[in-house]
C-alpha cells in the first residue's frame, strides 16, 4: 500500500484542473484499483468552517459538529486521487451512486484529526464499473469516523468484481414530511464552504457546458440537508446513515422530505415537490 502524506492541499482551482486534465484518460477495464493511501496528518476541527457548513446545510447549533462534515476534509484527497496517474479513468463523468458514513465517537470543534483516504474494490454494473473510496478520521489513534464513497465510472465495457446490488433492501412505505427550497445558488454557496467547485453545480451556464440543462445540487448537500432536518435536536454520540443517490436535483427547486420514522432513526427519501421523483433514498441510526 502506497501512502502519501498531505500536509498542505493544493487550492479548490487546482484540484478540480487536476480532475479535468485526467479527461484525456481511457475508460477501460482494470483488474483493480492500484493500492494507495492519501493521509493529511493534522487536521484541526476549525469552529468557523463548522458554523459555516451548518448554515449552509441547516444545521442548528445545537447539532454540534454534524456526522457529514468529516467529509468535506477528505474530499480534497479524493480529488487529489483522480487527478493522479494511480486514478485509471477521466474524473469528469464519474458518478456518485452511493455514501455511507458512519460517527463512532463525537467529533468536537477543535479536535485534532488524522484524515485518511484509501483506494477500493471494484463491483460490475451494467452501465459500467463501480469502484469504492474508504475515508475515515482519527482521534489520538483512534478511529472515530468513517465513510465509503460508491462511484461509478460509465462506459466501461466488461466490468470486474462481483454485481453491483443495492445496499437498501427495506420496502417500508414512507410518508411526507416537510418541504424545502434548494435555491439557485445553493451549488455555489456549498461549493466556498466545501471546496467542490465542479461545474455542473455552480450555474445553468457551466453546467450546459458540460451537458446537462440546469445547474445541480451536490449530492452530498441533499443528504446533509435531509439529516438536518431528521437527526435529533441536539448534538450526536454515534450515528450512520447509508443513501443512494437516484436522480439529479435541478436548481432551483423544491424538494420534499418523506420518512418512516423509527425508534432511533428512519428511512428516508428526499423527492421532488410533487413526491413522484426520488432524488436519493436512505436509512440512518442513532
Amino acid at each position: 500500500m502506497k501512502i502519501i502524506e498531505v500536509n498542505k492541499l493544493p487550492s479548490a482551482i487546482a484540484l478540480n484542473l487536476g480532475a479535468l486534465r485526467s479527461s484525456s484518460k481511457r475508460s477501460g477495464p482494470v483488474d483493480a484499483l492500484p493500492e494507495v493511501t492519501y493521509v493529511r496528518p493534522r487536521v484541526v476541527v476549525d469552529p468557523k468552517k463548522v458554523a459555516a457548513y451548518a448554515k449552509v446545510c441547516g444545521f442548528s447549533k445545537a447539532h454540534g459538529v454534524p456526522m457529514l462534515f468529516a467529509h468535506m476534509e477528505a474530499f480534497p484527497l479524493a480529488m487529489m486521487y483522480f487527478g493522479s496517474k494511480a486514478f485509471p479513468w477521466p474524473a469528469m463523468g464519474t458518478v456518485h451512486l452511493a455514501n455511507s458514513a458512519k460517527l463512532i465517537k463525537r467529533i468536537h470543534a477543535g479536535d485534532e484529526l488524522r484524515i485518511e483516504m484509501r483506494s477500493g474494490e471494484l463491483y460490475a454494473h451494467d452501465k459500467g464499473q463501480v469502484f469504492t473510496l474508504h475515508a475515515r478520521a482519527l482521534r489520538a489513534g483512534e478511529a472515530v469516523w468513517e465513510s465509503t464513497w460508491t462511484l461509478l465510472r460509465m462506459g466501461v465495457r466488461n466490468p470486474k468484481g462481483t454485481p453491483y446490488t443495492s445496499a437498501l433492501v427495506d420496502e417500508t412505505p414512507v410518508s411526507h414530511q416537510a418541504d424545502f427550497y434548494a435555491g439557485g445558488g445553493i451549488g455555489r454557496a456549498y461549493g466556498r464552504v466545501s471546496g467542490d467547485i465542479n461545474p455542473i453545480h455552480l450555474s445553468a451556464f457551466t453546467a450546459k457546458f458540460l451537458g446537462f440543462r440546469k445547474a445541480i445540487a451536490h449530492g452530498m448537500w441533499t443528504k446533509a440537508r435531509a439529516l438536518a432536518m431528521l437527526m435529533p435536536r441536539e448534538d450526536v454520540d454515534h450515528a450512520e446513515v447509508i443513501v443512494e443517490f437516484k436522480t439529479p436535483l435541478f436548481l432551483p427547486a423544491r424538494a420534499s422530505l418523506w420518512a418512516a420514522r423509527q425508534e432511533g432513526g428512519a428511512l428516508f427519501e428526499v423527492r421532488n415537490a410533487k413526491g413522484d421523483k426520488p432524488h436519493l433514498r436512505g436509512r440512518v441510526t442513532y
